[in-house]
């Protein structure tokens, strides 16, 4: 007996380490692409050129981020993400924690088919529209216009955030509703009082995933944006050699990864409330 049990702990582990390395290959093969991006924008023009490759500068070329700062409009795209990006995340909180209390607590004839239809727009992919979309938002007076942008931001990202909330709100049990109808509690005064408070990490971790999917956006701000000066950094990046003869790989680089350090140390510091907002709405009850 104890050599089956031997022989089956010995086999665990074994499935656990092949798993483990799976985890880490992957891991790496993600990571990779950031740190040679890094790698790059610490490089001299030199360096950048050099056999065999240099992978980590022994003089990290800090400059270069400076310059990128001082003579290309990096800064302005940042603040042009900031500000559509705030807009999304709060319209699209809005809607979706509603849309998800009414989903969760209400029973009504066509909820399953509403809850499809609402799965079936998160899998058409905004490039599939572009054109009609692009169409409409030129009937609308919308083009070129960051509000017709942010509600096309909106709803690209509004399908996966009710899903998403709608899961979370189905974690907590109906004896609180009962309770605060019991005390005189409208729906209102529920949804505001009793069960945002409870869905707090919830909802933050949908407005970081909202924060990220916006921020990454790149195909609807390219075709919906023709003034430089109103783009995102997604793609402001793609417009930097345009705008300047100087600018070369090793600027770039740093352009690129002062593109992504806000979402990454954003990620980094609220990773958690994703975690816990995921795994709480995995269990109900």
């Amino acid at each position: 007996m104890n050599r089956i049990l031997a022989s089956k702990a010995r086999r665990e582990s074994l499935i656990n380490a092949a798993l483990y390395l799976c985890f880490g290959i992957v891991t790496l093969f993600f990571l990779f692409p950031v740190f040679w991006v890094l790698s790059m924008s610490l490089k001299s023009v030199p360096q950048l050129f050099a056999t065999p490759p240099v992978w980590f500068p022994l003089n990290p070329q800090f400059g270069n981020y400076a310059y990128v700062i001082q003579n290309t409009s990096i800064v302005g795209y940042l603040l042009n993400s900031a500000l559509i990006v705030a807009f999304s995340v709060v319209l699209t909180l809005i809607i979706a924690t509603l849309a998800a209390y009414g989903f969760s607590r209400f029973i009504f004839r066509g909820k399953k088919l509403s809850l499809m239809a609402v799965l079936v727009f998160q899998m058409v992919s905004p490039v599939v529209i572009a054109i009609p979309l692009y169409r409409t938002l030129v009937a609308l007076g919308l083009l070129n216009n960051f509000a017709g942008l942010i509600v096309v931001y909106v709803a690209v990202v509004l399908p996966f955030t009710t899903w998403f909330l709608k899961g979370y709100f189905d974690t907590i049990p109906h004896d609180l509703d009962d309770a605060a109808s019991i005390d005189g509690c409208s729906r209102i005064q529920l949804l505001w009082r009793v069960l945002l408070p409870v869905c707090a990490p919830g909802i933050a971790s949908s407005a970081i995933i909202v924060a990220v999917l916006s921020w990454s956006q790149f195909v609807v701000p390219f075709i919906l944006l023709d003034d430089r000066t109103m783009y995102p950094v997604s793609v402001g990046l793609v417009n930097l050699q345009s705008n300047s003869d100087a600018i070369t790989l090793h600027y770039l680089s740093a352009a690129s990864v002062v593109a992504i350090g806000p979402v990454l140390v954003l990620f980094v510091i609220l990773q958690r409330y994703i975690v816990g907002a995921l795994a709480s709405g995995a269990v109900k009850g």
